[in-house]
């Protein structure tokens, strides 16, 4: 180590001093607290382990100041020793030494402290300090863009509410990451995954099967719910929604630019009480039926649903408003009913190639989905070439309607198919099994999955598994058998005890007086 003895006190303070001017402004920052944050890392491990998770290089303020901190976040990240001797041969092989003032201004920060105590409670006022210099920093380049005539108030605005997004969230924003530092994070993650008691890694949809394919709906990913009208796409993403806000207790938001909240809602109350809609549309309910309506929406009443059925919302409009929700409820995933709905100008009229504006909105959506950390699920329409096919009209991806860019942009592309629709009454497979009360849920695009076409239950107007289903029915079958089951036909029924044997003539047991000798019992 270098002498430090001459060294003067300028020099040794010489990366905290600030320019000063008489009528000038300085950024909001603290470099007393500063030293004190970095002086109680290099003297204690404690200190390093409660700020590391809570500081960037970018809030500190003295860019001598921020190359300490990489350095030693970069011996923490390789589970290195992090004291002051470990710190100045870090900063020796990054060339930084002598622009932080040598050896001996790390000498002066170890002076500066005794411990480490109330380290993150200084680290946080540091954080303060930072978010307000990005807020500065933020207004300062929107002014400068509102001055431009050319550019456009509503990207500008878009442009706004992002940014300020990030800072509220506290996103950074990102730059390159090497193959080691992303290889990390993945086995970190997995190993998340691995010790979760969870079953599945992404949003439960309440529906088994399609949970199994996908894992639960995952971050970041742009779902695609399509099919033909009347085939239940807002009955199914109704069904999930409720599914992930009543079972899953996790925030929905639900932007239906279709049908009325109320209207919506209405829906949800009918499926969650057994209550036939056509009788809450009129209000000509029973006594029993407000006693079912008051006892069964309770779990409604609690659940962390927010709708939102704005018309004509653009895309400039949902990414606000979802932002916000985000925010504010801490919503976890979105639905949008339906895309085609939609605009991508905030005038709510639609101009120009309408298949680029539809590639527009698809974009955006990915983007949303990136931006927050959340999956995105949109409905849409498809084409009339479903109509004109033969057989089973199963739709496919080249019936997305008027663009394929919707395609190309989803994560993940199912389609929703009812046979029964189409007055058929059996599947097309080998069993030949009845198509009554049944749809198929059809997985045709996948990015980071397998294929399947997965049946579900459809019962008035509400999506379930089949499974349940199936073996309810076996249930009531048997039920029925065995209340129905009939010892003999005299005139007089007697309805055996448990412990008595029922008494018959074999003679009429076949409404006949004789046996026929010819049949072998």
């Amino acid at each position: 180590m270098e002498n430090i003895s001459p060294q003067s006190i300028e020099t040794v303070i010489a990366p905290r001093t600030i320019p000063t001017l008489e009528k000038g402004k300085i950024p909001p920052q603290n470099l007393e607290l500063e030293e004190v944050i970095l002086g109680g890392m290099l003297i204690d491990k404690r200190g390093v382990d409660e700020v590391i998770d809570i500081l960037s290089d970018e809030a500190f303020y003295s860019p001598a100041h921020q190359k300490i901190y990489a350095a030693i976040y970069k011996l923490f990240k390789d589970s290195q020793p992090v004291d002051m001797m470990t710190v100045r041969e870090q900063l020796l092989k990054d060339g930084n030494l002598k622009e932080v003032g040598g050896g001996a201004y790390l000498v002066y920060l170890t002076e500066k402290v005794s411990s480490s105590a109330n380290i993150e409670f200084h680290a946080r006022i540091l954080i303060q300090k930072y978010i307000q210099r990005r807020l500065i920093k933020m207004s300062n380049e929107i002014i400068e863009e509102a001055y431009d005539d050319e550019t456009d108030v509503f990207d500008l605005l878009d442009s706004a509410e992002g940014k300020l997004f990030s800072i509220t969230q506290g996103n950074i924003t990102r730059t390159s990451e090497s193959a080691r530092e992303l290889v990390i994070k993945a086995r970190k993650k997995i190993e998340e995954l691995h010790n979760k008691k969870e079953e599945f890694s992404g949003i439960p949809s309440g529906f088994t099967k399609i949970d199994e394919l996908t894992a639960g709906w995952q971050p970041t990913d742009l779902i695609i719910v399509a099919a033909r009208p009347a085939m239940g796409k807002t009955a199914f993403t109704l069904s999930m929604a409720r599914n992930i806000a009543v079972n899953s207790k996790i925030p929905v938001a639900f932007f239906s630019l279709e049908m009325s909240s109320i209207q919506l809602i209405t829906r949800l109350i009918a499926s969650e009480t057994g209550i036939s809609s056509d009788k809450l549309r009129t209000g000509k309910l029973s006594d029993d039926d407000f006693e079912q309506l008051n006892k069964k929406i309770q779990s409604l009443l609690d659940a962390p649903l927010y709708i939102d059925d704005t018309p004509s919302l653009s895309i400039f409009d949902l990414r606000a408003k979802a932002r916000r929700m985000v925010s504010k409820y801490g919503v976890k995933i979105i639905f949008i009913d339906y895309l085609q709905l939609m605009t991508a100008n905030t005038s709510g009229k639609i101009g120009g190639n309408r298949e680029q504006e539809i590639s527009a909105i698809s974009r955006n959506l990915k983007a949303l989905a990136k931006e927050l950390d959340i999956p995105v699920i949109a409905l849409s329409q498809l084409s009339r070439n479903v109509e004109n096919r033969p057989g089973h009209r199963r739709p496919q991806l080249s019936d997305l309607r008027e663009s394929g860019a919707i395609e190309q942009d989803a994560d993940i592309v199912t389609f929703l198919y009812r046979p029964e629709y189409y007055k058929l009454n059996t599947w097309d497979d080998t069993e030949q099994t009845p198509t009554a009360n049944q749809a198929e849920l059809i997985v045709a695009k996948h990015r980071n999955g397998g294929l399947d076409n997965i049946r579900l239950q459809f019962v008035n107007g509400v999506f379930s598994n089949l499974s349940n289903n199936f073996s309810l029915q076996q249930e009531e079958r048997q039920q029925i058998q065995s209340y129905n089951s009939r010892y003999n036909d005299q005139k007089d029924e007697v309805i055996p005890s448990p412990t008595s044997i029922p008494k018959g003539n074999i003679d009429n047991a076949f409404e006949s007086k004789s046996i026929n000798p010819d049949i072998n019992f």
